[in-house]
């Protein structure tokens, strides 16, 4: 009986999955509005009515994407910032880890930093959660270089947080924008020195 309920569920989560990873592809290709349910069956090889039994409506479906898929970025990342002890080489981390998986995701990239901008519920009435926990993560690493003394006290943590976060998101659409795919990563420690140069304590 536990193992037929544990093969159940997995089904049931299996099929979930390949209903929101086909969800990314057909929202990276043909965009949120015009991808609907339909093409979003066929890819999973589902059908459409059972999309329903997971997600109320397409909306739903985008938010989804978002939940999971930065939960999943989430983990990753602090995974990575657990080996680091240095905050310096936390905040490198943290601006690599971001450009690497725009550029190793470009279809879940365009969903992130398109797609998801065209659902009116994300921005006035979903709080995402996902975002704010990634947000933490950045801003734990500036308290951090505070406490320690290698960045400068007297700057806002916020101003921080939002300023770094604010050029990596925009370098991010931009890639995804452009036809010109110059590497982000490649650019990593020019992004890392500009701030570093206006975090750093040089008392320190």
């Amino acid at each position: 009986m536990v193992l037929r309920k544990y093969m159940a569920d997995k089904k049931k989560q299996d099929k979930r999955t390949r209903i929101i990873n086909s969800a990314i592809v057909i929202f990276a290709e043909k965009g949120y509005h015009l991808g609907n349910m339909n093409d979003i069956a066929t890819k999973a090889d589902v059908a459409v009515g059972s999309i329903y039994r997971y997600f109320h409506n397409k909306e739903d479906l985008l938010i989804a994407i978002f939940e999971e898929k930065m939960g999943e970025l989430i983990l990753e990342l602090e995974n990575r910032l657990l080996l680091i002890d240095d905050p310096k080489e936390k905040l490198f981390a943290f601006i690599h880890q971001h450009f690497s998986q725009i550029e190793a995701k470009p279809q879940l990239a365009q969903v992130f930093q398109v797609e998801l901008r065209q659902s009116h519920r994300f921005f006035r009435e979903y709080r995402p959660q996902k975002l704010w926990e990634y947000l933490q993560i950045l801003q734990n690493i500036i308290i951090l270089g505070q406490q320690e003394g290698f960045f400068r006290k007297n700057l806002q943590v916020k101003i921080i947080q939002w300023t770094l976060f604010g050029a990596l998101d925009e370098m991010s659409i931009h890639w995804v924008l452009s036809r010109d795919k110059t590497s982000l990563v490649d650019v990593t420690q020019e992004v890392f020195d500009i701030f570093m140069g206006g975090l750093v304590n040089n008392s320190n």
